[in-house]
């Protein structure tokens, strides 16, 4: 079943499908190792990459198992990073939040804002019941944003990441859609 990637407008931001032009702007991204330090897996070094991640995004539509979408700011296009909806499983009525933002775009709220329209369109469309996203403990700036967003900490994924050769604990967050308040983001 194919999911429609949607194209949602903030007062800051405008989320969209990725595009082939979007491939150098989404290797400069990846291939950033300070933006990356808590990734699970190492920055891209090869252009190649960015490619097929826009490939990946199309599939993952056509296969209707999310949306990933490209955030850049409404006042002058400037592409900020990715948040998506993954892993939908509509007959559990959930799904997984994740993104990834460039160092210029943190500190703004946009992740959040980005996070909240993202999560009202899938609230709304999708009809879900929970979603869950996951921190690395060390990312401080990304646990604050899923708890602005109303999401709860229900756990601790003990090393179940390595993260640039180090072994790593996750936090596990839900929101469940009794809890989620669109006015949060």
């Amino acid at each position: 079943m194919s999911l429609p990637t949607p194209t949602l407008d903030t007062a800051r931001l405008r989320l969209r499908p990725f595009g082939d032009a979007d491939a150098d702007d989404l290797f400069a991204l990846h291939s950033n190792a300070n933006v990356l330090r808590y990734w699970d897996s190492p920055p891209w070094t090869e252009r190649a990459r960015a490619e097929r991640f826009v490939a990946g995004c199309r599939q993952m539509a056509e296969e209707g198992a999310g949306a990933r979408l490209a955030v850049e700011r409404a006042s002058d296009g400037t592409f900020i990073g990715w948040c998506s909806l993954n892993q939908w499983n509509p007959e559990f009525r959930s799904a997984s939040l994740g993104y990834c933002y460039g160092e210029a775009a943190w500190g703004h709220g946009y992740a959040t804002e980005a996070a909240g329209a993202l999560l009202r369109w899938a609230f709304g469309t999708l009809d879900l019941n929970r979603v869950q996203a996951e921190a690395d403990t060390r990312n401080v700036a990304s646990a604050r944003v899923l708890e602005k967003l109303g999401f709860v900490r229900e756990g601790t994924l003990r090393e179940d990441c390595v993260v640039n050769g180090e072994v790593s604990d996750s936090w596990v967050y839900g929101l469940l859609r009794r809890e989620w308040s669109p006015d949060r983001s």
